[in-house]
């Protein structure tokens, strides 16, 4: 679909780690003009585990114009290296479809569990890629047709190379992440990949969100040097030669050293 065909089937808005929910509270509904009010997850906890908190959660109505699917997206910096990503994403496709009781449905209705969609996109990777990792039904014996849906389960996992992917099809959903996560393109290249390629229209509101992005890009790229140069003061490297490696002044790099600010020109 055209992007800006896919806003209309997104219902309400995006819920980004604003509604704080655990179990107990998940699904707590109140009377409001005789309508039942129901909230979705953004952050769930066990007792004696650790908080877990959804990156987007959002409801989707499919083109039929009476299904409706949950989706969620979670961005990762990198492939973690502690553990295997599809695990996690298992975990929460998981756990986004247990909240939906007495939310999404009620007692035994198990038939009006929503299709779940956990989209992981992955940076810094290797080369571009995508899976769709879903249930399937293998007959072991007999040919007996088993009702339900094998499609409430849905992981994609999207990786995202450091280069630029060129304009085509086969990377168009590529590109698009790429040109928004990008550290190299400038706000108004940004902008204008996304309008001209993906017929996205700029407004004002866009135009200040991919400069936050720019920002937040930038403020990593800082970081990571600030990692590099202290390593390398750390392994007694000179002034001299962090100045030479990480392109920087010998006072960019003594004042990084000696955490005065500016930190980095």
């Amino acid at each position: 679909m055209n992007p800006k065909d896919v806003v209309s089937y997104i219902e309400g808005e995006p819920f980004i780690s604003v509604v704080p929910v655990e179990p107990g509270l998940t699904n707590i509904e109140k009377e409001e003009n005789g309508q039942r009010i129901v909230g979705m997850n953004t952050e769930n906890a066990e007792i004696n585990e650790g908080l877990v908190r959804f990156d987007i959660i959002f409801y989707v109505r499919i083109k039929d114009g009476i299904s409706q699917v949950i989706v969620n997206v979670e961005a990762q910096k990198d492939e973690p290296a502690g553990y295997h990503i599809l695990n996690r994403a298992v975990f929460y496709v998981s756990r986004l479809v247990s909240a939906q009781k007495e939310r999404d449905f009620v007692g035994i209705n198990y038939n009006d569990i929503r299709r779940v969609f956990s989209i992981w996109i992955c940076m810094n990777m290797d080369e571009n890629s995508m899976d769709y990792v879903h249930l399937t039904d293998d007959k072991l014996l007999g040919s007996y047709m088993w009702k339900g849906g094998l499609d409430l389960l849905n992981i994609v996992l999207i990786g995202i190379a450091n280069e630029l992917p060129e304009h085509d099809d086969k990377y168009g959903l590529h590109r698009l992440l790429s040109t928004l996560l990008s550290m190299e393109l400038s706000v108004d290249e940004k902008l204008g990949i996304i309008n001209t390629e993906y017929s996205i229209p700029v407004d004002d509101k866009l135009r200040e969100d991919v400069s936050t992005m720019c920002n937040l890009s930038q403020g990593i790229r800082d970081n990571t040097l600030v990692d590099v140069i202290m390593t390398m003061y750390e392994n007694n490297f000179t002034l001299e030669q962090i100045a030479v490696a990480t392109k920087k002044s010998v006072e960019e790099v003594t004042a990084v050293i000696k955490k005065q600010e500016p930190v980095l020109a």
